[in-house]
């Protein structure tokens, strides 16, 4: 009986869900829709979901706000999931979504700098920054100069 009360109390509607993770209803059916998120357990006509599942969609916006696609997200959480992934697979994968975040945060470190630069001539009393157009300042910070 204590164990049926228990695992009673852990089923979460879907709006409920959407709440505590901050989203709306739609974005977690959408998130079914693209199979990031599983189809719960229907009981009766209501759906129940999990804590796990109000912890997942956060992963998933987080990843998103981080400039992660959704096909991205799949890949990262079937890590996770997918039985036939073996020990050596899942390590590959690691490291290569290793070197894209490397790739991203190089990436941005350097359009950064190319920004501070661009605010440090727009805070100078000369119209120093009418030297470059915004994006010159980016091909410069990305090492692009001369390949556009």
């Amino acid at each position: 009986m204590v164990q049926m009360i228990t695992s009673f109390m852990q089923k979460i509607t879907i709006g409920k869900l959407a709440q505590m993770a901050g989203v709306g209803v739609e974005t977690v059916r959408f998130y079914q829709r693209k199979e990031l998120l599983r189809e719960p357990e229907s009981s009766g006509s209501f759906r129940s979901y999990t804590e796990e599942d109000a912890q997942k969609i956060i992963f998933i916006k987080k990843a998103q706000e981080l400039g992660f696609s959704l096909a991205e997200v799949k890949e990262l959480l079937e890590l996770n999931t997918k039985p036939r992934l073996t020990c050596g697979t899942v390590k590959k994968k690691t490291l290569e979504k290793i070197n894209e975040i490397d790739q991203k945060i190089e990436d941005l470190l350097k359009m950064k700098a190319s920004l501070v630069k661009l605010s440090c001539a727009c805070n100078s009393q000369q119209d120093s920054y009418k030297q470059y157009k915004v994006q010159e300042c980016f091909e410069l910070g990305l090492g692009l100069e001369g390949k556009l």
